[in-house]
């Protein structure tokens, strides 16, 4: 499954270091001045998942594949980027490809580092970034009703309805709230034209609080003002020191750990972001667990059996007879598939049956 994340802010606020931590590759250039970065840089990361090596650690599998999200940098935009300042147009179609954004927000002081609106504060950053999304969903929007108010004229049903939710998502963006706000999101036809027009601020979002290290363990005033912020949204938010998270980078595993404890930290601040992005789009995996490969699939949640098995091949759903499943703790708890088996804890489900997290499925199919 294609699913990704656009890693927006303003310029110097942390992106790309970020960015480079995320992939554990060190080819998004950093440096202190706008536009660093000019194509958007793509990479997928794994999604952390323990899991998969506990059922390694049973099966002894030549592999393991973890589930999977693309993270894209995107170069930083600036106030008036709907209107084309700096590169917006461009970067702006870039977020429109994304499922979900993390927008990074500088919460420290460093004079070494150069502000582009001359100071700090992320709610006045998030503010410009925000405004330009919702500016941008206007422009998009205004055609989209010139459109149907043609086809409206010539007496086109579907256009008429969907004229006058258009026009009434107009006035909301008009009052600079963004499409994720508009009270008639849950409307059939206003899904129609979300899913059409794929409206830049009505994807979810999650707040990058970049800190230095001294903001790690306790709140700065800064990082309070995005929360506050982001729970009047509904939005995460993930405090991290992008800076640390790069040096993490060249550590191993034990290492990292160590680290972290010294800095009285238990997990990663990237690791969150994965596992929260992940959590966000509505996202589960399932597993296979054989002798070649131990693997996680993605799939969105409630997803049924049938439709499931698709992401292995679309074979697999078309020819769906049933599909052999244990749950993870049984899995574990009775050393494997044979011994889950001879405890009675294999189910054979068929194409009603609706995967959970963590599920161990082998499918049984014929085309």
């Amino acid at each position: 499954m294609g699913l990704s994340v656009g890693i927006v802010g303003l310029p110097n606020v942390g992106k790309s270091t970020t960015f480079n931590a995320l992939t554990k590759a060190q080819n998004a250039e950093s440096a202190n001045y706008p536009f660093c970065t000019i194509e958007p840089n793509k990479a997928v990361v794994p999604v952390p998942d323990l899991r998969l090596s506990e059922l390694a650690k049973i099966v002894n599998p030549q592999r393991i594949q973890h589930s999977t999200i693309d993270f894209v940098d995107i170069a930083g935009l600036v106030k008036g980027a709907s209107k084309g300042e700096g590169l917006g147009n461009q970067f702006l179609s870039n977020i429109r490809e994304t499922d979900m954004i993390l927008h990074m927000v500088r919460c420290f002081e460093d004079e070494n580092i150069t502000h582009v609106e001359g100071g700090i504060d992320p709610i006045r950053d998030i503010e410009i970034i925000e405004s330009e999304l919702i500016f941008a969903d206007i422009q998009q929007l205004e055609k989209k009703i010139e459109r149907l108010q043609k086809q409206a004229r010539a007496n086109n049903k579907e256009a008429k309805a969907a004229l006058e939710i258009a026009l009434k998502l107009k006035e909301h963006l008009d009052e600079l709230k963004p499409v994720s706000t508009f009270e008639e999101k849950e409307n059939d036809v206003f899904k129609a034209l979300n899913k059409e027009m794929r409206f830049l601020s009505s994807k979810p979002i999650i707040y990058g609080a970049n800190v230095d290290e001294d903001g790690l363990l306790e709140d700065n005033e800064y990082v309070k003002a995005v929360k506050k912020h982001a729970e009047e949204v509904g939005a995460d938010v993930i405090k991290l020191c992008a800076k640390i998270e790069e040096e993490l980078v060249s550590l191993d595993e034990e290492e990292a750990k160590e680290f972290l404890a010294e800095l009285g930290v238990e997990e990663s601040g990237l690791d969150k972001i994965i596992r929260t992005a992940f959590e966000r789009l509505g996202l589960i995996s399932y597993f296979t667990a054989g002798v070649k490969e131990v693997r996680a699939w993605t799939i969105h949640r409630g997803w049924t059996a049938p439709k499931a098995a698709s992401v292995i091949h679309n074979d697999f759903e078309k020819g769906f007879i049933r599909a052999e499943v244990i749950s993870y703790e049984d899995f574990i708890k009775y050393g494997g598939e044979q011994g889950a088996k001879d405890a009675g804890k294999m189910r054979l489900e068929g194409k009603d049956y609706i995967v959970q997290d963590g599920d161990v499925m082998h499918f049984r199919f014929n085309v």
